[in-house]
């Protein structure tokens, strides 16, 4: 079954504009699950994302379970490492480091990650991610051993995501990184949408929702959303239904 794949295509081809809010385990207050899903549930989220570049082991695990009891949204793993894979979510990004040129997160990890995933229940959907050059050096950067591509580098960025399609990724993630200074340009995004076939999401540095919808407006199929409520949960009033 490839339901929160084939919901997210389907979407992108209607034209109807998805919102993730992503949750990093290592920053977030179990405590707080009930107030913050409210929110959520509350707002134009469309799907949970939850993972982050280091997260302790089986952090991951205890955060799905009690955002489960909490929300119908579809829960996504967003992970760094594999330790941070639970079949309690409903989907996995399987993602792919294209950007570097670091084996281990080219295909290393992902070969390391198949005895958890052969016989798991978790959708898995490969997705290409691209991290793009964002003011600051990220977790992301640190974590990998990698560079990200300038920004100004278009047509670079573009190949890239071209080249993650050929070889046969579902999505493309393009990444200004954990708390980025500023968000990828309208310039970027509708470069690289115009020459995709799938879906493409674009986070990183968004804070506002006029940025939200510059990045809707530009091409991106899903917004991800996640330092913003980390640091002003009000951001919640901006995207109620």
């Amino acid at each position: 079954m490839n339901t929160i794949y084939k919901n997210i295509q389907g979407n992108s081809k209607a034209g109807k504009k998805l919102l993730a809010i992503l949750i990093d385990p290592d920053k977030f207050l179990i405590e707080n699950t009930f107030k913050f899903i409210k929110k959520v549930n509350q707002s134009i989220a469309t799907h949970i994302f939850v993972g982050g570049s280091t997260v302790d082991e089986g952090v991951t695990d205890v955060l799905v379970s009690e955002l489960k009891k909490h929300t119908n949204l579809p829960i996504v793993l967003f992970p760094g490492d594999i330790t941070q894979i639970t079949n309690k979510a409903d989907a996995l990004l399987f993602l792919s480091l294209l950007s570097g040129r670091n084996p281990e997160y080219l295909i290393g990890k992902h070969v390391k990650a198949i005895s958890k995933l052969k016989a798991s229940p978790l959708e898995v959907i490969p997705t290409g991610y691209i991290l793009i050059e964002s003011g600051k050096i990220t977790a992301v950067e640190e974590v990998t051993n990698t560079k990200p591509i300038l920004r100004k580098d278009i047509e670079n960025i573009v190949d890239t995501a071209k080249a993650g399609q050929f070889l046969g990724m579902k999505l493309i993630y393009l990444e200004a990184g954990s708390g980025a200074i500023k968000p990828l340009t309208s310039a970027i995004i509708e470069n690289v949408k115009s020459e995709l076939q799938i879906p493409l999401i674009v986070g990183g540095g968004i804070k506002s929702k006029l940025q939200i919808e510059n990045a809707y407006n530009s091409g991106a199929d899903m917004v991800v959303i996640g330092t913003a409520f980390e640091n002003d949960e009000s951001f919640f009033d901006e995207l109620k239904k």
